[in-house]
C-alpha cells in the first residue's frame, strides 16, 4: 500500500520535538549560509566611487559650491562632502579626479518624441547623443509605446547607452485620428483603437481605457485634441485615481487653457497655446485653427496674468518648449503655418516665469542630427537670453523641476545623499555662460560613467529617412 508523504506516520524524534544535538546542527547550518550569502554580497557589492574636487551646482538653487567630493555607492549618491573631508570615503574606492570641472545634476528634456514614426535604430542614436551631453532622462510625449516600453528597459538595463525614458499614451477626440502621425505610431493596428492612443468620446469607460494605458508601461497620460472641457476633467480623475501623472497641450481645442488648467493636469506643453485664452473664439478643432492674435499682446494681458495665476496656485508645470517656435519659422513652406512666433513664445514664457510659474525645459524637436549635442541646450539658451532667465534658473528648469514633471523629484534631479547618481561634469561654468553645458567631459548616469571622448556621433547611415 503507498502511504503520502504528507500522512505518513510521525517517528518518535518528530514527535518529541528537536534535540540538542539537531538544534546545534540546524544553528550552525543556518549560520553557515547567512554567512555564505553576506560574503557573496561583499563580493558582488561595488566599490565606492568618489568624484574628488568638482565645483558643485546642486539644482536645489543654492550657490556654487567650490571643491566638493561626490561619493558614489552602486547607482546612488552616498554623500557630497567638502572634498578635504573625502578621506573616510576613499579606502578601496575608486577615485576619480574632477579638479577644475563644474558639476551638475544629469538633464531633463521634459519634451521629446522618440517612437512617433518608430526608427529604433535613429531613436537609439539619438539617446546615445544625449547621454554622453549630460542628458540622464527624457519625458516621452506620446509615440508607439511599443518602441518606447523596449527602448526604457534598455535604458533603465544598461544594454543602450540612454538616459532613463517616462512615456505617456495619448488620448484624443476622434477626429484626431485622421492625423497620420497616429498611424505611423500604431503601425499593424488602428489608430483610436490601441491603449497607448486612445479615441475618447463621451461614451468611453474612461476607467479602463486608463487602466489599459497603465498596462502599456506608460507613466502618464497625454491630452492632445479636440476634447470637451468635461472630457478633460473626466480623463484627469480617472488617472488620478490610478497614480497616473496627466500631462496635455495647454488648449485641447475646444478645451480652453482655462479649463485645461482648471481640470488638475500636472503640466501643460506649449507656452504659445496658453495664448489662446485671449482669442476672441476658441478653435473648435486641433486642425482646424487660425495663428494666435499676437496684437493682444503688445502689452499686458489680464487673462494671460490671470491663467499664470491660476498656474501659481495649483502649481501646474509648464513646459513651454520656446526651441520648437524657433524651428517652425526655420522650416520653409511649413505647412499648416506656425501658429506663434518665437518672439512672442519668449515673451510669454518670459511674463510666466515672472508671475512664478514653474516652467520645465522641453525642446520637442531633436536638433540636427548631425549637431554634436542635443537640442536641450538651445532651449536653455533661449530661455536665459530671450525670456530672461538666470543661467541659474534655466539649470533648475532642466534638473529639479524636469523630475517634477516625471513624478521623480525622489530620486533625481538634484545632487544630494540617497538620489541616484545622475549628474554630469562641465568645462566651463554654465553659470557664466549657459553655452558652457556644450562643454561636457562625462556623465554619470545611475552610477555609470559615460566619458565624452568615448562618444560615436550620430552617422548619416544612422539618420537615413530622418533629413
Amino acid at each position: 500500500m503507498s502511504i503520502s508523504l504528507f500522512s505518513r506516520p510521525m517517528r518518535r524524534a518528530e514527535r518529541a520535538g528537536p534535540g540538542p544535538n539537531r538544534t546545534a546542527r540546524l544553528c550552525l547550518s543556518v549560520f553557515a549560509t547567512f554567512f555564505v550569502w553576506v560574503t557573496h554580497a561583499a563580493a558582488q557589492s561595488p566599490a565606492l566611487t568618489v568624484y574628488r574636487g568638482a565645483a558643485l551646482i546642486d539644482g536645489t538653487g543654492a550657490a556654487l559650491k567650490r571643491d566638493v567630493a561626490i561619493v558614489v555607492d552602486g547607482e546612488r549618491i552616498r554623500a557630497t562632502v567638502p572634498d578635504a573631508q573625502a578621506a573616510p570615503y576613499l579606502r578601496g574606492a575608486t577615485v576619480v579626479d574632477v579638479h577644475g570641472l563644474y558639476a551638475l545634476p544629469g538633464l531633463i528634456d521634459s519634451h521629446v518624441h522618440l517612437a512617433t514614426a518608430p526608427n529604433r535604430r535613429y531613436a537609439e542614436a539619438l539617446l546615445r547623443r544625449d547621454v554622453y551631453s549630460g542628458v540622464t532622462a527624457v519625458r516621452d510625449m506620446a509615440g508607439d509605446a511599443r518602441l518606447l516600453a523596449d527602448l526604457s528597459r534598455g535604458a533603465l538595463l544598461s544594454e543602450i547607452a540612454a538616459p532613463d525614458i517616462y512615456y505617456a499614451a495619448l488620448m484624443a477626440g476622434p477626429e484626431f485620428f485622421k492625423d497620420p502621425r497616429t498611424a505611423d505610431s500604431t503601425r499593424g493596428a488602428v489608430p483610436g483603437e490601441v491603449p497607448w492612443m486612445r479615441a475618447v468620446t463621451t461614451s468611453t469607460d474612461l476607467r479602463l481605457a486608463v487602466a489599459e494605458a497603465r498596462g502599456t508601461g506608460a507613466t502618464a497620460i497625454k491630452i492632445y485634441a479636440d476634447l470637451s472641457g468635461t472630457l478633460v476633467r473626466n480623463i484627469v480623475d480617472k488617472a488620478h485615481r490610478q497614480n497616473l501623472l496627466v500631462w496635455a497641450h495647454a488648449a485641447v481645442f475646444p478645451a480652453s487653457p482655462r479649463e485645461v488648467i482648471d481640470s488638475g493636469v500636472d503640466v501643460v506643453s506649449h507656452v504659445c497655446m496658453l495664448a489662446y485664452q485671449a482669442s476672441e473664439q476658441m478653435p473648435h478643432a486641433y486642425h482646424d485653427r487660425a495663428p494666435v492674435e499676437e496684437a493682444k499682446f503688445t502689452g499686458d494681458n489680464p487673462q494671460m496674468d490671470a491663467i499664470f495665476a491660476d498656474m501659481k496656485r495649483r502649481g501646474t508645470i509648464l513646459d513651454a518648449t520656446v526651441y520648437v517656435y524657433d524651428v517652425m519659422w526655420r522650416v520653409a513652406n511649413a505647412q499648416p503655418r506656425p501658429y506663434c512666433t518665437l518672439k512672442l513664445a519668449e515673451k510669454l514664457a518670459a511674463d510666466a516665469h515672472r508671475a512664478g510659474v514653474t516652467i520645465s525645459a522641453g525642446t520637442d524637436a531633436p536638433g540636427d542630427w548631425n549637431d554634436p549635442y542635443p537640442s536641450l541646450d538651445r532651449e536653455l539658451s533661449l530661455l536665459v537670453h530671450g525670456a530672461g532667465f538666470s543661467p541659474m534658473d534655466a539649470i533648475v528648469s532642466a534638473t529639479r523641476i524636469g523630475a517634477m514633471t516625471i513624478g521623480k523629484s525622489r530620486e533625481m534631479g538634484t545632487v544630494e545623499p540617497g538620489k541616484l547618481a545622475n549628474f554630469v561634469f562641465v568645462s566651463g561654468n554654465p553659470l557664466d555662460d549657459i553655452a558652457n553645458l556644450r562643454n561636457v567631459t562625462m556623465t554619470v548616469k545611475r552610477g555609470q560613467l559615460y566619458r565624452r571622448s568615448a562618444y560615436r556621433p550620430i552617422s548619416k547611415d544612422e539618420a537615413q529617412g530622418e533629413f
